[in-house]
């Protein structure tokens, strides 16, 4: 076989092979900026639903404050936090 024909060989089968490696590279590279983004959304959540925590339990130290501990806050707080975590509104 002539030297130049295998060197042909060797290119073409080497460009097949490192356009085949990019594509993929390309495509893992797709997926981890698309896990990336759904990560960023979930924080940005999390970091809501933290701030509405705050508060709830902000309003029952007020609560203890004022009238001392009873029954009634406990349950209203554990309500509140039920239907936050449930995904309903708060009343």
């Amino acid at each position: 076989m002539n030297d130049f024909l295998k060197m042909d060989v060797f290119f073409v089968v080497s460009t097949i092979a490192v356009v085949v490696v990019a594509a993929l590279l390309a495509l893992a590279l797709i997926r981890i900026i698309r896990i990336l983004r759904r990560v960023e959304q979930i924080s940005d959540t999390v970091s809501e639903e933290a701030v509405l925590v705050r508060a709830d339990v902000a309003e029952l130290r007020q609560n203890v404050k004022q009238e001392g501990f009873k029954l009634k806050h406990m349950t209203r707080f554990a309500r509140a936090a039920a239907a936050s975590f449930m995904g309903g509104k708060k009343k």
